[in-house]
């Protein structure tokens, strides 16, 4: 990978660690079920008008879009809405990773290398190393509607590389068609309609910018640019020399976390972090004799749904 394309794949790795904290912000502004389904809204409608639909079977899409979609941001926004850190979540969220492992596994008997069930296991020490330390604080329930998240977001992991689209970016805009009707749906049956219309009111005031600035952020930046460059670096290098740079998002959102929001992680919470982000790296499959790795792309924020990370995962036999 040539100096241009790293500092490309360390710029998106920012914009997604820096995504946490739009998040963080938005929630002070809207509902969180409000702003999830405002986030996909806001891309949805220009990709229905612009963008051509994907050649992949319609279940599929719609699977992807209901897990990395609804079920993911769902849960995360709450989490986040009733206590989760913000660089916290940014971490856990990683979890995404080995529960697509595990997930594609049983479900489609996709054989584990003996390296990604170790990686595996130290994700999973790490994570309950974190629980044990939520649980003492009393913020157990934030931490688990994450980890919910995480596993919605394997799941539409599974959909993405089963639909196996010709252009994995179109697949992922046309994901954004799915989320905004659950979530709006859920968003009136829970924070309801007056609380959603007082957001919107506010948001076109002053006082809203901020609110308006984070879902421009969200959408746009983390998003369709984010996805946009990530997507072009997965298709001009093996998915193994891409990834890695994926677990500096974690890094990124505890540190801005800690800049903006002076949260400050407790010694064991680092610690697992580091085992969690190197279990997530320990079970990245390695490169076969061709040079091509199975990465499990978006589990780690990255596009599962390019076919040659689906054909390397299944052929990974390391």
């Amino acid at each position: 990978m040539n100096v241009r394309d790293r500092l490309l794949a360390i710029f998106v790795a920012a914009l997604w660690g820096a995504n946490f904290l739009a998040i963080h912000v938005g929630l002070e502004h809207f509902p969180p079920l409000f702003l999830a389904a405002l986030r996909f809204l806001v891309i949805a409608i220009p990709t229905v008008l612009l963008v051509p639909r994907p050649r992949v079977p319609l279940r599929w899409l719609i699977g992807y879009g209901l897990g990395f979609g609804t079920v993911q941001f769902l849960f995360l926004f709450v989490a986040m809405d009733i206590g989760m850190p913000t660089g916290l979540a940014s971490l856990v969220l990683q979890a995404s990773a080995p529960f697509t492992v595990l997930l594609g596994a049983l479900l489609l008997r996709e054989r584990m290398a003996a390296r990604q069930v170790v990686g595996i296991a130290l994700a999973v020490l790490g994570l309950v190393a974190i629980a044990v330390a939520q649980a003492q604080a009393a913020a157990l329930l934030p931490l688990a509607l994450t980890l919910v998240g995480a596993l919605g977001w394997a799941f539409g992991n599974l959909a993405a590389r089963l639909a196996d689209p010709p252009n994995p970016l179109h697949l992922t805009l046309w994901m954004s068609v799915v989320p905004p009707i659950p979530l709006l749906a859920v968003s009136l049956a829970t924070e309801g309609p007056a609380a959603d219309w007082a957001a919107l009111r506010a948001a076109v005031t002053p006082a809203g910018v901020p609110g308006l600035l984070a879902l421009g952020y969200l959408a746009v930046l983390a998003t369709v640019l984010g996805a946009g460059i990530w997507t072009a670096l997965m298709r001009r290098y093996p998915a193994g020399v891409v990834a890695p740079y994926s677990l500096l998002v974690p890094v990124v959102g505890i540190a801005l976390a800690a800049a903006a929001l002076n949260e400050r992680p407790t010694v064991v919470e680092l610690v697992a972090g580091v085992v969690i982000v190197g279990g997530v790296l320990l079970g990245t499959p390695r490169p076969g004799p061709a040079g091509v790795v199975g990465a499990l792309s978006e589990a780690t924020q990255h596009d599962p749904a390019d076919p040659r990370t689906r054909t390397a995962l299944s052929s990974d036999r390391s």
